[in-house]
C-alpha cells in the first residue's frame, strides 16, 4: 500500500492524526474523530492554528476560554449542507463532547498570531458548481484565501457526482514562486456514498519521481507532499473529500499538467 494512503487506525476514538512529523511535511496537520453521544475529545493547538470541522453530527465544543454552545446541523455529510466549523489560535485548549454520533476533523497548521478564535459558517457558506460535464462537481469553501478567517489554514469540502472526475484538469502546487504557483501541502479527507464504494486518487509528477493511484474508501486519508492529485469515483457511487492546504504563504495558486493544459484552453 501506498505511503500516500492512510486508512482509519480504529473504528472510533481519533481514527487519524496526522502531523508534519509524520507526513515528512513542515506545514499540514489532520486529525479526525468519530464519537458517540457522550463522548469527548480534547486537545491543545499549540503553535498551530486549528478549524474544527463538524464534519457529521452535533458536539458542544469549549475552546480558548470560551463555550462555543452546540455546533453542528447535518448528520449526513452527503446532505451537501453548509458545516459547522470553529477557528482556534496558537495556544487555545479545546473540548468537543459529543450529542449525536459525531465526525469532527481537525485541522492545523503553524500560528502566526494574527486571528482571533470564532464561528464559521454555516451562514456565508454557499454551495458553489465548479466545472461541467463529467468533471462537475460542488465546494463548500470553509475557509479559502478570500475569507480572512486565518494565519496559514486553506479548508474546503468538495461533493464529486457519480462518475465523475475531481481535482481535475490535473494541477499542482509544490513550488514557492508566486504569483504563478504556490508551495502547499495537502491532505483529502475521504467518504464514499454509499460506504461499500470506491474512488481513485493518483498523485504524480511530471518527471515520474512521484506517481501513485491509489483505491480510496470511506473514511481514507491521502497526502499530497508534492505533484498533481486528481481523483474519480465510478458510477453508482460519489464521493466527498474534506481538504487541507497550507505553506509559507496562503494563497492557492496551481499550475496545470502540460498534458491535461488544452482542456483549461492552452495547447494540445
Amino acid at each position: 500500500m501506498s505511503d500516500l494512503l492512510i486508512k482509519p487506525s480504529a473504528g472510533s476514538g481519533r481514527v487519524h492524526h496526522v502531523t508534519p512529523q509524520s507526513a515528512g511535511w513542515s506545514y499540514v496537520g489532520f486529525s479526525l474523530y468519530r464519537l458517540s453521544p457522550g463522548e469527548i475529545a480534547h486537545d491543545h493547538t499549540g503553535d498551530t492554528e486549528v478549524i474544527l470541522v463538524l464534519v457529521e453530527g452535533k458536539a458542544r465544543i469549549s475552546g480558548a476560554g470560551q463555550d462555543w454552545g452546540v455546533l453542528g446541523e447535518r448528520m449526513n455529510v452527503f446532505e451537501k449542507t453548509p458545516p459547522h466549523s470553529l477557528y482556534l489560535p496558537g495556544g487555545s485548549e479545546w473540548t468537543a463532547q459529543a450529542e449525536t454520533h459525531c465526525t469532527l476533523a481537525v485541522c492545523a497548521a503553524p500560528c502566526r498570531g494574527g486571528h482571533t478564535p470564532g464561528r464559521i459558517g454555516p451562514d456565508g457558506i454557499e454551495l458553489l458548481q465548479r466545472g461541467e460535464g463529467q468533471n462537475l462537481r460542488f465546494i463548500n469553501n470553509i475557509a479559502m484565501e478570500h475569507e480572512d478567517y486565518c494565519d496559514s489554514l486553506l479548508v474546503t469540502e468538495v461533493f464529486t457526482p457519480a462518475g465523475n472526475w475531481s481535482s481535475y484538469p490535473s494541477h499542482r502546487h509544490d513550488e514557492d514562486d508566486f504569483p504563478r504557483i504556490t508551495y502547499l501541502e495537502e491532505t483529502y479527507y475521504h467518504r464514499l456514498n454509499p460506504a461499500q464504494g470506491f474512488g481513485v486518487q493518483r498523485v504524480y509528477t511530471e518527471d515520474g519521481s512521484l506517481d501513485e493511484t491509489m483505491a480510496v474508501a470511506d473514511g481514507d486519508v491521502v497526502l499530497v507532499p508534492r505533484g498533481h492529485h486528481p481523483c474519480g469515483v465510478p458510477y453508482g457511487f460519489e464521493m466527498y473529500y474534506l481538504n487541507v492546504m497550507a505553506g509559507p504563504l496562503r494563497r492557492w495558486r496551481f499550475q496545470p499538467d502540460p498534458a491535461v493544459a488544452w482542456l483549461l484552453g492552452g495547447d494540445r
